[in-house]
């Protein structure tokens, strides 16, 4: 293991030794061809669209105080909030918080410089699905827990400035090497990390992007299940497969478009599945409240239409948001304040944000159909200086 570890961190070096090469000439936005900031541009809320519903955003921020309490420019906020009515959301957001327009600023491959704040939105939820803890007809789709073989290096304990990032592998003799991708895991029999089997593959699918579900039992009882790990490979929508394929239009693209080819075509299933390398595993969440909503990132549960999914490079988990969303075909508008309490593995970017609808089916239709555009406000307490992403 000692020779992994030297291998590894040789690699590291030669890796970071790339990255931090300083060109003989700095642009004048610090930023390489392919990278991206965000600027936050101090505003008002009157210049801010109305925001429709400020009482779930309350709801979340009380629970993100927990996290939030550590860090001493929260401490006041937080200690009013929990003493606020949530009828009272919009006065207490008004009264103690600055907006702050987010601007992403990006360098091209040809150098050219983009600044835009218009960024994308989707939705997601948490799904309920029919399953049982033992394998049998008809709930033959498995749920894995990580195998005793997937391995996972947090590299920022060697490399602080790689903060938050995560190598995944598995040993073959003496070399650490990139784990199996989902086609390569569906040819193996993980059958022993199976801590749950359902009904459809296709929800079982749809579950790993979700992140977490709940799981109806045959006694009427239901399981929770949340992310565990990953097997490491980035994550790839299967929507492009289908449309090149020619298996579905780009226009009519939604996650229940996806579902109903998947059911008219379950031979040709596998393979397009496959299109995404990226595999998640479950841990059973035995500890949680049932009449809350999943553990976020933060470690808080979410909050229906109170929470989004962000990119941590840029937002800072607890942060309250406000997202200005509109959408054509389907139609979708609104504002809404929401807080920063999660993450994804398709959520990346300055302006890119993972709305979280809640459980269930109704939920689950609304996240289905949001491919929005968006625009998004940072609200900090007064006095606190915007860091810089």
């Amino acid at each position: 293991m000692r020779l992994i570890q030297i291998t590894l961190s040789a690699m590291l070096v030669t890796l970071l030794a790339a990255c931090s090469s300083t060109p003989e000439k700095q642009p004048e936005t610090g930023l390489a061809p392919g990278q991206s900031k965000l600027v936050f541009e101090e505003s008002a809320f009157d210049k801010v669209p109305n925001v429709e519903d400020w009482e779930p955003a309350l709801k979340a921020f009380k629970l993100s105080c927990s996290k939030l309490t550590a860090k001493a420019e929260w401490q006041s906020v937080c200690q009013v909030a929990q003493s606020t009515a949530v009828g009272q959301a919009e006065t207490f957001f008004k009264s103690y918080f600055v907006p702050y327009r987010a601007v992403a600023v990006s360098r091209g491959a040809d150098q050219t410089i983009k600044i835009t704040d218009e960024g994308k939105m989707t939705g997601y939820y948490e799904p309920v699905l029919y399953g049982s803890r033992q394998k049998k007809k008809p709930y033959v789709y498995p749920l894995h827990t990580m195998p005793d073989d997937l391995i996972t290096v947090k590299l920022d304990e060697l490399y602080p400035q790689l903060k938050g990032l995560r190598l995944r592998g598995q040993v073959k003799g003496q070399t650490l090497v990139p784990y199996d991708t989902r086609a390569q895991l569906s040819k193996r029999n993980l059958d022993q990390f199976a801590i749950a089997w359902v009904e459809d593959p296709v929800d079982a699918f749809f579950l790993q992007i979700q992140g977490s579900g709940r799981i109806v039992l045959p006694d009427g009882s239901f399981m929770r299940v949340g992310y565990g790990d990953v097997n490491g490979h980035p994550y790839r929508g299967i929507g492009s497969y289908l449309v090149s394929q020619g298996y579905l239009k780009s226009h009519e693209l939604s996650m229940q478009s996806i579902r109903a080819w998947a059911k008219k075509n379950p031979r040709q299933l596998q393979t397009v599945l496959n299109q995404n390398p990226s595999y998640v595993f479950f841990v059973e969440r035995k500890d949680q409240d049932p009449s809350q909503g999943p553990i976020g990132a933060q470690g808080v549960p979410l909050t229906d239409k109170g929470s989004v999914a962000v990119d941590r490079r840029y937002y800072e988990m607890g942060w309250p948001i406000i997202v200005d969303v509109e959408q054509t075909n389907p139609d979708m508008k609104f504002t809404q304040a929401v807080v920063a309490q999660d993450t994804g593995g398709a959520i990346r970017g300055p302006i890119r944000f993972d709305f979280y609808w809640g459980s269930g089916y109704d939920a689950g239709e609304a996240a289905g159909k949001q491919n929005s555009k968006v625009k998004a406000w940072v609200l900090l307490p007064k006095g606190m200086q915007p860091p810089l992403k």
